[in-house]
């Protein structure tokens, strides 16, 4: 079982990672591009007409939206395979892969129990049937298994592969049945300095968007301009970018 000096090493390193990520994120966003793509007529509705309300209303969708996906990738997966001390997959839709000389697991490591529609858990069951039919080559048993990061799943009657979550996720995958009380405690005590690193980045930007909402985007008087919003958004043709 993993030691908890092994374990603080792992999770802040991986801590560290995501923000690097979450700041890459942050450096691509757009402005011109998020407006074009947001709901105006909403957010007018809404009655905000103040610039930095509008521009931090946006980007606080935009990083909410992409944050679950990001912590998945630049955590969950990465110390599920370390936990795990299995390697990595061979096949897209296979995260971490785990063998002995009769069985070979293959987990799908997603983070909540909601993140499945209907054609994404085809895609997923499409994948390990991919899989499943290269392990039958390798004449051991194929345990397929979609493992979620938080939250509890009921395993449903003879399902063509096993879900775990959370607890029982964590459990199998170290062998600690604490393990993913572990995970949390350390993510609590990781250093301040990571998230205010972030959080710069983050005001940073949110002044250099709020500067060119106020420039292309507003009246004189400094509110909101919502028709020139709804033109960037909606007009038939695209209108070319102001010079002003």
């Amino acid at each position: 079982m993993i030691t908890d000096e092994e374990l603080k090493d792992v999770v802040t390193s991986l801590m560290d990672s995501f923000y690097k990520r979450r700041i890459s994120s942050l450096e691509k966003l757009d402005l011109r591009r998020i407006l074009s793509k947001k709901n105006p007529y909403l957010y007018c509705a809404l009655g905000i007409n103040d610039p930095r309300k509008i521009v931090e209303a946006i980007v606080n969708a935009q990083v909410s939206s992409s944050d679950e996906g990001l912590f998945g990738d630049a955590f969950f997966e990465p110390l599920a395979l370390m936990l795990s001390g299995g390697h990595t997959a061979p096949s897209p839709g296979v995260d971490v892969v785990c063998e002995d000389a009769s069985t070979y697991t293959a987990y799908a490591i997603k983070s909540g129990t909601a993140v499945f529609n209907a054609q994404s858990k085809k895609k997923q069951l499409e994948e390990f049937g991919s899989l499943a039919a290269r392990v039958r080559k390798l004449g051991k048993r194929f345990d397929p298994v979609i493992g979620y990061g938080y939250g509890r799943k009921q395993q449903r009657v003879q399902a063509a592969y096993r879900e775990l979550a959370g607890q029982a996720l964590w459990e199998e995958l170290s062998g600690d049945p604490d393990c993913y009380v572990r995970i949390i405690r350390l993510l609590s005590d990781a250093p301040p300095s990571i998230a205010e690193h972030y959080e710069s980045a983050r005001t940073a930007l949110i002044d250099e968007l709020v500067d060119e909402l106020e420039r292309d985007f507003c009246k004189p008087d400094g509110t909101i301009d919502w028709e020139q919003i709804v033109i960037l958004n909606s007009a038939t043709s695209r209108p070319k970018k102001s010079s002003k």
